[in-house]
């Protein structure tokens, strides 16, 4: 049976494992590696959190395994159930159940995580992304030599980019629009908060053009893209109709990677 893995935070029961049994000997967070290493063998991995167990229960930890594919997570629980993963002890691996009495709204996903699953599904050079436009909508100029001009009140540095995401084993690309926008008080932190507004808003466009894509994944492995509809098609109409796109040289506006959450332990998001 295929599998849809879309480019949202992984939601739903099939998806998370509890785990339960973990030694108190170990350090949460060298419980929190050990786990990611024996998981991530099944399937990539969106997050393990390890937590004390609540006053009045046995001493030690239990753990939240977040996959992004739940034909992924179920295999990780056959193989492990009952199984010591580096302790003397067995532990317990079960299918979260927890369920909400109303439908969540999907989260989008950062763009770290979005490259962590484009990279995973599709390798490292089956995509790559361009900035078409990273516009500055702020009404001053962003130079050294203008920062004088900036009031002493502050003002408030606002930048557009516009990402295109290609597929190179597909022929599909498609289009983010992000937008960001960043207080600034002095003049003298002005050119580091240039710096900020734009990479955040690679980030932000990075990450709307990779929601508009979806993989399927068969049983036999192979990976199908498919092309969602977009909500922001007249948002992306409205720039092309309003600025003018143009390339933006990559060494200049590729941002660096996102720093993950250390309770996360993605280890390679959010």
């Amino acid at each position: 049976m295929a599998e849809v893995v879309r480019f949202v935070v992984p939601a739903g029961r099939g998806k998370t494992l509890l785990v339960w049994g973990l030694s108190p000997g170990p350090t949460a967070e060298a419980l929190q590696h050990a786990l990611f290493a024996a998981f991530s063998r099944f399937g990539l991995l969106y997050s393990v959190r390890v937590a004390p167990n609540a006053a009045g229960a046995a001493p030690g930890f239990h753990a939240v395994v977040k996959f992004y594919s739940a034909r992924d997570a179920r295999r990780a629980r056959e193989a492990c159930h009952r199984q010591p993963l580096g302790q003397k002890a067995p532990v317990k691996v079960l299918t979260g159940t927890r369920h909400w009495g109303f439908q969540q709204r999907d989260l989008v996903l950062s763009s770290s995580k979005c490259r962590d699953l484009a990279n995973y599904y599709l390798g490292f050079n089956g995509w790559s992304q361009r900035v078409l436009l990273l516009q500055n909508l702020s009404g001053f100029d962003e130079q050294e030599n203008s920062a004088a001009e900036l009031p002493c009140s502050g003002r408030r540095l606002q930048y557009l980019c516009v990402v295109e995401v290609a597929l190179s084993g597909y022929a599909c690309q498609s289009r983010g629009v992000g937008m960001a926008e960043e207080h600034v008080s002095h003049r003298a932190e002005l050119l580091g908060k240039v710096k900020e507004t734009q990479k955040l808003a690679v980030q932000k466009a990075l990450s709307n053009a990779f929601q508009k894509l979806q993989f399927v994944v068969l049983e036999s492995g192979k990976v199908v893209v498919e092309c969602r509809s977009s909500g922001d098609s007249e948002l992306e109409e409205g720039v092309e109709g309003l600025l003018q796109v143009r390339d933006v040289p990559e060494e200049q506006a590729r941002p660096g990677q996102e720093e993950d959450c250390p309770s996360d332990c993605s280890l390679g998001a959010e």
